[in-house]
C-alpha cells in the first residue's frame, strides 16, 4: 500500500494515541511488524508558537520511519503553517490532521471532532495545508457528531477533493466517545466513494477482527489501537493471520525482556525518574492476566 510516495511494507498501522504512541511504543511495535506509526496528537499553534514540550512530543529516529504526525487545531493558516515547520524540519514523513478527537479541551478549541459539524472550515483547512507541504496529508475522521449528524462521507469527500492523500475512518460518532461498537459500513461507503487509500479504525482487538474489518469494508490499511496496549504481539500474529499462518502466543520470556527494553527505553527518553512513571501504565497491560 502507498499514500502517494509514502510507500508501506504492510497495511498495518499504529493509532495516535495520546500519551501512549511515543517514540519507545512505537519502537516496539515496529519490531513486531507495524507498518506504519503516527505520532501522539500534537497542536499546531504549539508547533507554530515553537514550544518546546509541544515540538519534543515529535521527537524521531532513524529507525521510527514511516511516520504521520498527527496535529490538531481549528485554524486554517495555523495548521498549514505548522504542517510546513513539520516538513521544514523533517520530523515526519506526513502530516494527518486530527478531526475525530471526542475529548472536551480539544472540543472546547473547536478542533478534533467538532470540525466534523463544520464542512467549510475543513474544506479551507485541507485547502491551505495541501498547498503548504509537499509530503502526503492526510485526515482522521469520526462517523459524524452524533447518531443524528453523520457527515463522513462528505467530509472524505472534501479532504479528496481538496488534495489530501488518504482518509483513516473511525466509525463512531463523537458523542459516542469509545463506547458502544463500531459501524464498519460506514468505512465501507467512505471506500466505496474515494479513489484515495482509506484506512479502517475501530473494534480491531484480535488478529481475525483486522482480516473481517478488510473483507467488509475493502479498506485499504487497518489502524489498531487499544488492542496494542501491552501487546505489541498483535502486529505479528495479524500478518501471520492475514498470510494463512497459525498465530503465536507470546512466549513469557520475550514478554520479560520486551517489558525490559521497553522500560529501558522509556528512561532513555525520559530520564529515569519520569521515564518510569511513564511506564506503570504500560507495566499493567503487559501483565494483564498473568498469574501471580
Amino acid at each position: 500500500m502507498n499514500i502517494a510516495t509514502l510507500a508501506l511494507s504492510n497495511p498495518l498501522i499504529l493509532a495516535p494515541l495520546a500519551g501512549i504512541s511515543d517514540l519507545p511504543f512505537r519502537t516496539i511495535v515496529r519490531r513486531f511488524g507495524c507498518g506504519l506509526c503516527y505520532s501522539e496528537m500534537v497542536s499546531a499553534d504549539g508547533i507554530v508558537r515553537g514550544q518546546r514540550k509541544t515540538l519534543d512530543i515529535l521527537v524521531s529516529s532513524p529507525d521510527d520511519r514511516p511516520l504521520i504526525a498527527q496535529i490538531f487545531g481549528s485554524d486554517p493558516g495555523v495548521l498549514a503553517a505548522a504542517a510546513a515547520i513539520i516538513e521544514e524540519r523533517g520530523l515526519a514523513d506526513a502530516v494527518d490532521i486530527n478531526m475525530g478527537c471526542p475529548v472536551k479541551p480539544v472540543i472546547r478549541r473547536g478542533a478534533g471532532a467538532a470540525l466534523m459539524r463544520e464542512p467549510e472550515r475543513v474544506r479551507l483547512i485541507v485547502r491551505e495545508t495541501r498547498r503548504s507541504i509537499r509530503v502526503p496529508l492526510t485526515v482522521k475522521i469520526r462517523s459524524g457528531w452524533s447518531p443524528k449528524e453523520k457527515n463522513a462521507l462528505e467530509i472524505a469527500r472534501i479532504a479528496e477533493g481538496e488534495g489530501a492523500d488518504a482518509v483513516a475512518v473511525h466509525p463512531r460518532t463523537a458523542s459516542q466517545g469509545f463506547g458502544g461498537r463500531s459501524d464498519w459500513s460506514v468505512i465501507a461507503e467512505v471506500k466505496a466513494a474515494l479513489k484515495i487509500p482509506v484506512i479502517g479504525n475501530g473494534d480491531v482487538e484480535a488478529p481475525g477482527d483486522a482480516s473481517a474489518l478488510l473483507g467488509q469494508t475493502g479498506c485499504d490499511a487497518v489502524m489498531i489501537g487499544r488492542a496494542a496496549l501491552g501487546n505489541p504481539w498483535i502486529f505479528r500474529n495479524t500478518r501471520r493471520h492475514l498470510a494463512g499462518e497459525g498465530i503465536e502466543l507470546a512466549p513469557l520470556d520475550e514478554k520479560r525482556r520486551v517489558i525490559a527494553e521497553h522500560l529501558e527505553m522509556s528512561g532513555g527518553r525520559y530520564g529515569e525518574i519520569t521515564g518510569g512513571k511513564n511506564f506503570r501504565k504500560h507495566l499493567f497491560w503487559y501483565t494483564k492476566g498473568l498469574r501471580g
